[in-house]
């Protein structure tokens, strides 16, 4: 586990539990060894914060490209802590250049670590769950591990779109991860990985109980379009 990681276990993990004390339930659906992706739904920016801080183990997240690319002494410290992180970077282009984020979790899997993906690329503009991309069926079929359903449930109260930090005092939050989903002898083609996806996004819907809107996410200002079916 790198030294970085371990620090920001360390402190952003105690801030995280003692300052909100998010309720956790499934934990004993995250294995012990071997890789996994945790497929979750996205309320808040925080909600890396709190995966990463419940989960006992190394946890990998996808993280935009400007953070690797910060100027001055801040952006030094932030390319450091991502790199420390394992945070495998994405280009915000989208294309060729978007899918080598793709390319580089696969190894990350196959070697033991976890993978964060949330499917509907896009924080929820109303807290309602939309549909999946299918990247999360392609990379667990083409990397050959399991995906963890994941409801996050109280994120966007404590850290509402447009709040630079998550505020102790708002939520409740609640972590929920549901039974693995086994992808071994799964089909590779696009009508396999579909089917795939709204499996996980149905597993998900179970955890969150959130109203399932059966198209996309609306596209945010500024964010690549995600070239998924």
């Amino acid at each position: 586990m790198p030294l970085l990681y371990s620090i920001g276990k360390i402190t952003v993990g105690n801030v995280m539990m003692l300052g909100f004390r998010p309720r956790v339930e499934g934990i004993e659906n995250i294995p012990a060894t071997g890789g996994a992706i945790f497929a979750g739904n996205h309320l808040s920016v925080a909600d890396e914060l709190f995966l990463g801080s419940v989960v006992p183990r190394h946890l990998a997240f996808w993280a935009k490209e400007e953070y690797f690319e910060g100027k001055g002494v801040r952006g030094r410290i932030t390319k450091h802590v991502m790199n420390g992180l394992g945070a495998i970077k994405v280009e915000r282009a989208g294309g060729r250049a978007a899918l080598a984020a793709f390319d580089g979790a696969i190894p990350v899997l196959k070697a033991g670590d976890m993978v964060a993906v949330y499917p509907e690329g896009t924080r929820s503009p109303d807290g309602k769950l939309y549909r999946g991309r299918t990247g999360v069926a392609r990379l667990a079929i083409a990397a050959g591990v399991p995906i963890i359903p994941v409801g996050m449930l109280g994120t966007d109260k404590a850290q509402p779109i447009g709040q630079l930090l998550p505020m102790p005092g708002r939520g409740p939050v609640t972590v929920k991860f549901g039974k693995p989903i086994d992808t071994t002898g799964r089909p590779d083609d696009r009508a396999s990985q579909r089917a795939l996806t709204d499996e996980v996004m149905a597993e998900i819907q179970k955890l969150t109980g959130q109203e399932y809107v059966p198209r996309y996410a609306p596209k945010r200002p500024g964010a690549a379009e995600p070239e998924e079916s």
